[in-house]
């Protein structure tokens, strides 16, 4: 009587295991494997991400405080100060000229350098000093 190949792999034993069950086992060791590592480059995945968000939260930081002192730093009042302590003004009519007339124009002396005040060593100190109108800020 022959038997049917597929039934001859299923009755095939090797010291008293049958040889789909070898097969099978290796088989589920070979897929825990592979789910241990597939997870393992998950978790490192994870922390490289975990990561990355730190570093956008700190630049977020950043950015809101460098916003704030360019803020800061181009007040209006503040720029008009500094050009009054600088020696600069508005340019006069007689200034403009357009690209033919550059040459002729005579340049201007540079504005006399003005001593560090008493305003300047107390901003640099972070003490509060008084402004243009005298008034100290509030």
């Amino acid at each position: 009587m022959t038997r049917n190949p597929v039934q001859r792999l299923f009755d095939w034993k090797i010291r008293g295991v049958r040889w789909i069950e070898i097969i099978g086992f290796v088989c589920v060791g070979a897929m825990v494997f592979s789910v241990y590592v597939a997870k393992a480059a998950a978790a490192r995945e994870s922390a490289a991400i975990d990561q990355l968000e730190r570093q956008i939260a700190e630049n977020r930081q950043r950015v809101r405080l460098l916003r704030a002192e360019a803020a800061r730093l181009e007040q209006p009042g503040r720029l008009e100060d500094l050009s009054r302590v600088a020696g600069l003004g508005p340019v006069a009519m007689n200034r403009q000229a357009d690209e033919s007339a550059l040459a002729a124009l005579q340049p201007v002396s540079p504005p006399a350098p003005v001593p560090a005040s008493t305003a300047d060593t107390a901003a640099a100190s972070g003490e509060p000093s008084a402004d243009a109108t005298g008034e100290a800020p509030q």
